[in-house]
């Protein structure tokens, strides 16, 4: 155990915490005057959240994100940003913003009313507008995940899909935002605070999680409570979480089927539906805060808490144990006790699980890995019972079939006469001749002939064009096809939303297709270089619109010192590599 988790581990870990956590704000009006809250916000300016938004509206409203009462004003931002706090000096590590377009923002005034709505249309609460402001996004990224690498899935998140107008202002609640999905495990804080009371659970310790849970977790957890005298709550977050996770109705029936191997009346299960940044140091100690108001006692983190990964020089975004620290030195305000763990892991010589830092040099150490887990599932290979319960994997393996083709999708980009549309077609000839599977190609000129017919060339509308592809290729992908797209896709963020779309469901593989611009110029037979250098056509990507090139993309083929035959051969070999094809 290393020196944090030592000192957290001490005897004032067994302090008692007030029980079912401090004051809870909740912003819902009482039924009469939602109702006629929601009859006057129709004559309102209407804003449609996205998935963020939604579940940061969800945890304000019913108190998840207490003390908060509102979207954070310029005041609260800067200081939650610069130290940690909001203006009044509470701890509060992540900013919780309404970023919203330019234009909509010059619609409003101080003190503007605003109905916020699902994608439905539904209202779900009503902003009052207190500030209007730009902040610099840059540094948020840096300060509040320490990077401005895109690879982070927050700060790509930050930098190229959030809009550049923040609202700050208070809420007046109408209605939750409705779930159809596990509603007996969906309890609001109050409700969850009710069910412990009647319960008679004082001390209780939560455990977040985003993955599949197995026989290590459930180690960890027991023994997370039996060291601090506690009932276990089971939270994990299935509102939004890494791209590429595994979807949250496959988790949850995993976390029932668990569920059952715990002591009777020792544990619980309840979803959050929070958005994570996954911001590593910051983000665990407000998964703390959230915790606690929710009706915990005490709360579980282990190794790397709520870190992305790698960076894109291949080395981890945070220190192991950073969370841990952080935690540690704001411990006796947070109002929740810290119980730091380490990883569990499996000695075959003792069959039996241990904390890492326990391990001896005789141990025999054994770990599947989720790639590893994966490769077993799809290939029907065992999976030993000394990692996870027999129901956590039959339903794993209803969600990976045998020999089931996971649907990928090739999403080329480059500028215009880079040669990625004549790769792409020989892509498509090199997989239709060497197997049998489904192929979809979505060339970037015949989409905007039929799929996006009537989109112009604005910034707005080109996004709007790749985001009708990513739907296409998600749903193509959904049902294990091969989806080919081509078109110049120019912007980041258009690029990153049509990545999420299809990661829901498969493999998104970005081929940047990087042929200088004085290459493609030379290649131009249309004379469109020309006629933009003329100033014939407007916004001409490369020439007076820009191309942001793909900071990380899985592949980078440059078709100027490669003919088409190796560039292809490239990239099948790395889809070979990659077991696709």
């Amino acid at each position: 155990m290393n020196a944090v988790a030592a000192e957290l581990a001490s005897a004032e870990l067994d302090a008692l915490v007030a029980p079912h956590g401090g004051t809870l704000r909740e912003l819902y009006l009482p039924p009469e005057q939602a109702e006629a809250l929601k009859r006057d916000s129709a004559a309102l300016p209407q804003w449609t959240l996205n998935q963020r938004q939604l579940c940061d509206l969800e945890l304000l409203l019913n108190g998840g994100f207490s003390p908060l009462q509102g979207f954070l004003g310029r005041a609260d931002y800067d200081r939650v940003v610069q130290e940690l706090r909001l203006a009044d000096g509470t701890l509060w590590p992540i900013p919780i913003t309404l970023d919203v377009d330019e234009a909509f923002a010059a619609s409003l005034s101080v003190d503007a009313r605003i109905s916020l709505n699902d994608v439905q249309g539904t209202p779900l609460a009503v902003l009052t507008v207190e500030d209007v402001y730009f902040p610099d996004r840059i540094a948020e990224a840096r300060a509040v995940f320490g990077t401005t690498d895109r690879t982070h899935p927050g700060v790509a998140e930050l930098l190229d899909r959030t809009l550049p107008v923040y609202l700050g202002g208070s809420l007046q609640g109408i209605q939750p935002p409705p779930h159809y999905d596990f509603t007996p495990l969906r309890q609001s804080p109050r409700q969850l605070r009710e069910w412990f009371g009647q319960h008679g659970w004082q001390r209780i310790v939560a455990f977040q999680t985003r993955n599949p849970m197995h026989r290590a977790h459930r180690e960890l957890t027991l023994r997370a409570a039996e060291q601090v005298g506690a009932k276990l709550l089971i939270q994990p977050s299935v509102g939004r979480t890494k791209p590429g996770d595994v979807d949250h109705y496959t988790r949850v029936r995993c976390y029932r089927a668990l569920l059952e191997h715990y002591p009777k009346n020792h544990a619980t299960l309840s979803l959050l539906p929070l958005a994570m940044r996954m911001g590593g140091p910051r983000e665990a100690l407000w998964h703390a805060i959230i915790r606690k108001n929710y009706g915990a006692s005490h709360f579980i983190v282990g190794r790397d808490h709520a870190g992305p990964g790698k960076d894109a020089e291949g080395k981890p975004f945070y220190d192991p144990y950073a969370a841990q620290e952080l935690l540690a030195r704001h411990q006796e305000e947070l109002g929740i006790r810290i119980v730091p763990f380490p990883a569990m892991v499996y000695a075959a010589n003792r069959d039996t699980y241990l904390p890492q830092t326990e391990v001896a040099a005789q141990d025999e150490v054994r770990d599947i890995s989720g790639t590893e887990l994966r490769r077993r599932l799809h290939q029907g290979e065992a999976i030993p019972e000394w990692f996870t319960f027999p129901e956590v994997v039959e339903i794993l393996r209803e969600r990976h079939p045998v020999n089931a083709s996971q649907g990928f999708a090739l999403f080329f980009t480059g500028l215009s006469g880079s040669g990625k549309s004549t790769l792409a077609q020989a892509i498509l000839a090199r997989l239709l001749e060497t197997g049998s599977r489904p192929v979809t190609m979505l060339d970037g000129d015949e989409v905007r002939r039929h799929l996006s017919k009537g989109l112009g060339f604005s910034r707005e509308d080109r996004n709007a064009n790749i985001t009708r592809i990513g739907f296409v290729a998600s749903e193509v992908v959904r049902h294990g096809g091969i989806v080919i797209c081509a078109p110049i896709a120019p912007y980041a963020e258009a690029r990153q939303e049509a990545r999420q779309l299809v990661q829901t469901h498969g493999r998104f593989v970005e081929i940047h297709v990087s042929t200088p611009l004085e290459v493609c110029e030379a290649r131009d037979r249309k004379g469109l270089y020309a006629a933009a250098r003329a100033g014939k056509i407007k916004g001409f990507t490369g020439i007076d619109d820009p191309y942001e090139a793909p900071a990380a993309p899985e592949l980078r083929v440059d078709t100027s010192t490669l003919s088409v035959a190796e560039a292809a051969d490239q990239v099948i070999a790395w889809l070979r590599q990659q077991e696709l094809t």
